[in-house]
């Protein structure tokens, strides 16, 4: 069954986790607090999200614990945020609240032999299109030393459903006026592009 809310296609998913990649890591089998962590995400052919790709901390215990019971649910919030009747010109328009969210259920596979690839990887990311981009070759002999201290994991998607809650069901004069007088400019460029055809 289709909702208004899903989103248009799997690439916009994967730009959400692109431009948001801390997640909620909260293991499922075990009782030990979640944990956020930054995340890469990982396409098949046609563009779905099959693997998201990070690190932790050996010390934190949800290492452990994701040893001992390797299934996770992976949580991923985008732009949000408060929409108030004083936005739309309609007496009887009542609040709302517009978010995007994807969720995966995931099977984790820790991989020791991809955690330079995970570290690189993330840095590249999250210093694209910076002047003088950051690279971990930074620390110098520093790296090994922190490097021995966490590991890689893979965490194989089984499950994925996101919900992008961004004004589709209202009417175009009430979109626009919400557009035109909303504070969040991340929040309101996600919602113009739900509803670009």
């Amino acid at each position: 069954m289709t909702s208004p809310y899903d989103p248009r296609n799997p690439g916009d998913v994967r730009a959400l986790v692109d431009a948001y990649p801390l997640a909620w890591v909260v293991p499922r089998d075990v009782d030990v607090p979640a944990t956020p962590l930054p995340l890469l995400a990982e396409c098949g052919g046609d563009g779905r999200i099959v693997s998201l790709f990070g690190h932790l901390a050996r010390r934190n215990p949800l290492h452990s614990a994701l040893q001992a019971a390797p299934r996770a649910l992976l949580l991923f919030q985008g732009p949000q945020g408060y929409i108030a009747p004083r936005l739309v010109s309609k007496p009887d328009w009542g609040p709302t609240w517009n978010y995007a969210v994807a969720r995966f259920e995931a099977r984790i596979q820790f991989v020791p032999g991809e955690t330079d690839a995970a570290l690189e990887r993330l840095a590249a990311h999250l210093e694209a299109g910076r002047p003088d981009p950051w690279t971990v070759s930074r620390l110098g002999a520093r790296y090994e030393l922190l490097r021995e201290q966490i590991v890689a994991f893979r965490a194989h998607v089984e499950q994925a459903h996101a919900t992008f809650k961004l004004g589709q069901d209202e009417t175009p004069g009430t979109f626009e006026e919400i557009l035109a007088r909303h504070e969040d400019d991340a929040l309101t460029a996600w919602m113009r592009g739900q509803r670009e055809t």
